[in-house]
């Protein structure tokens, strides 16, 4: 398929995942072959069955304000 002949969402999804691999090519993940901590992992498998117990979380704007982010 050529570009003149795609959808505006087609071109987009290229262009997107064009620059993605690019960027993962040159930066790559600092994070490759390294071990989480277990405290950590367990941490996060907490969170995430409080979350699927239906515990309400944060609203993005409620932690924009706590922490002084500007969105």
């Amino acid at each position: 398929m050529q570009i003149k002949d795609m959808t505006p969402q087609e071109l987009q999804s290229l262009i997107r995942n064009t620059v993605d691999d690019t960027l993962d090519e040159y930066f790559g993940d600092p994070d490759e072959g390294k071990q989480v901590k277990e405290s950590f992992r367990e941490k996060l498998l907490e969170i995430q069955q409080k979350r699927l117990q239906g515990r309400a979380t944060i609203p993005a704007a409620e932690v924009d304000k706590r922490y002084g982010i500007e969105p």
